[in-house]
Formats: C-alpha cells, sequence, structure tokens
C-alpha cells in the first residue's frame, strides 16, 4: 500500500509541475469559458427566455443558468488536454515507463485520472471565484457541495480522453479526434439552453441531448452548486464513469489493446 501511495504522490506531482510550468493553459483553460460568460452570454439574454425550473426557485438571468454548464467545459477541455499529454507521454516513451512499474495497470491509470482531475477542479473553483465577482449568484455552501460533482465530472471527462488516448497512435491524429468528441458533447447538451428549450425546435435532438453523459454530468453541478439532490443525473454519470474506466482499461491491456500492440512493437 505504501508503494501505491508513493506512486499516487509522484504523479500528481508530475502533473502539478506540468501544469504550473504551463501558464498559457490555466489561461486559456478559463479564458474559454469567461468569453461564454461575458460576452455571449451578454448577447443570448434577451434571445432565450428561461422559465422557472428545478433546481431554481426563481427567475434567473442566463449567465446564472450557463455557470454550470461552462464548470462543465473546464472539465471536458481539461480531460481532452490530459489525454493529449497521454499520447504525448507515449511518443516520447515515458508513459512506457510508467506502465510498467510494478502496480496494477488500473492504478496507475487512475492516478492519472486522479490527477487530472484535480486540476480541472482547481480551475473550476478559481472560474467560480470569478463569476462570483461577475455578479453570479448561488449559496455559499453550494462551493462545498459541488465538489464531489466535479470529481465525478472530472473522472467521467477524463476516462473519456484516457479511452480515446489508447485508440490513437498518432499525436497528429488527435485534434481532430478531439474535435470530434468535445464540440458535440458540449453543444449537445443542457450546458448553454434548457433541455425543453431544444425540445421544441427538435424532439429527435432533445432525445439525443438526453442520451449524451455530458448534459447529466452538467445537471449534476447545476443541483449540486444549489443544494439538491440530483439521484438520476448522478446515476448515469456513475456509469457512464464506469463504462469509459472499463473501455480505458481494456484499451491499455497489453494483451488485447492497441496500447499493448504499441508496447510489443517497440
Amino acid at each position: 500500500m505504501t508503494h501505491w501511495l508513493i506512486t499516487l504522490r509522484a504523479i500528481l506531482h508530475r502533473e502539478a509541475l506540468r501544469f504550473t510550468g504551463q501558464r498559457g493553459r490555466f489561461i486559456a483553460a478559463l479564458v474559454r469559458p469567461l468569453v461564454w460568460l461575458i460576452v455571449f452570454a451578454a448577447g443570448f439574454r434577451a434571445a432565450l427566455g428561461l422559465s422557472i425550473t428545478p433546481p431554481y426557485q426563481t427567475y434567473i438571468t442566463y449567465e446564472t443558468y450557463i455557470v454550470p454548464g461552462l464548470l462543465g467545459m473546464i472539465c471536458l477541455f481539461n480531460g481532452m488536454q490530459s489525454s493529449l499529454s497521454l499520447v504525448y507521454d507515449r511518443e516520447m516513451g515515458s508513459m512506457r515507463l510508467l506502465l510498467t512499474a510494478p502496480l496494477p495497470r488500473w492504478w496507475l491509470l487512475l492516478c492519472k485520472l486522479l490527477a487530472g482531475t484535480l486540476v480541472s477542479v482547481l480551475q473550476c473553483l478559481v472560474f467560480l471565484a470569478i463569476a462570483v465577482a461577475w455578479g453570479v449568484r448561488f449559496p455559499v455552501m453550494g462551493v462545498l457541495s459541488v465538489l464531489p460533482a466535479l470529481v465525478l465530472t472530472g473522472l467521467m471527462l477524463g476516462a473519456v480522453g484516457l479511452m480515446l488516448s489508447s485508440l490513437i497512435r498518432q499525436l497528429e491524429n488527435f485534434a481532430g479526434v478531439m474535435n470530434f468528441v468535445i464540440f458535440p458533447m458540449f453543444f449537445m447538451s443542457s450546458a448553454l439552453y434548457p433541455l425543453w428549450k431544444m425540445r421544441e425546435a427538435s424532439p429527435t435532438l432533445a432525445t439525443l441531448c438526453g442520451l449524451n453523459p455530458f448534459t447529466h454530468s452538467v445537471e449534476l453541478i447545476r443541483f449540486s452548486l444549489y443544494l439538491q439532490p440530483n439521484p438520476s443525473a448522478m446515476g448515469w454519470v456513475l456509469l457512464a464513469t464506469l463504462a469509459f474506466g472499463a473501455a480505458a482499461m481494456r484499451g491499455y491491456d497489453p494483451a488485447r489493446g492497441m496500447q499493448g500492440k504499441t508496447l510489443k512493437g517497440g
């Protein structure tokens, strides 16, 4: 158990050093949601009327509505960024050294997931502080109650990225795949507009949004931020995390996945 904890601490430390050494990554992670909060929300406020729906008890501004979705955006982009670093590490050979450590492979991959999730949560907290300064209001205790939802969302989206990194062998191909995953997950969700609005425009598209695991993660964050439980969303996010995590573990299995073929070929 001591060796397992040492490995976890080492991977967390390495990820923290990488993150602090890439200030542009931190700034970019905040610029994206801030553009939506400050610029796009001002234009969409008049175009999108929001009714009183749970967890809100009164009418809200559009800026207030999209904050949970923008927290999910941070976790989504950071999960893809972490998976990009995995592809880079594999090309450089450091991933091979990690996976040949005398510890269960699932534990090594879980440590990578936890490290990426920790970075996502820290970015989300900074963004929440900026949102409060901009005028968005939510219960003070919401900052604590939303932490488990952010961790679970970070693990789910990190597992998606981990699964993708096990399938992509070349760094050049990863950017296109990231866009193919990120934009459908984000725009076909309740991050920017409620599902009842989507249902008015297209019931089929609303159904697809309801099947999107990112939608459930956004709703889990939304309800947690306002101190309300959402067992359905939590169940779907847990199920998606286990499914994507199992697919990632299979992809990195030396006896089955492409990663194993890469290691054998090397």
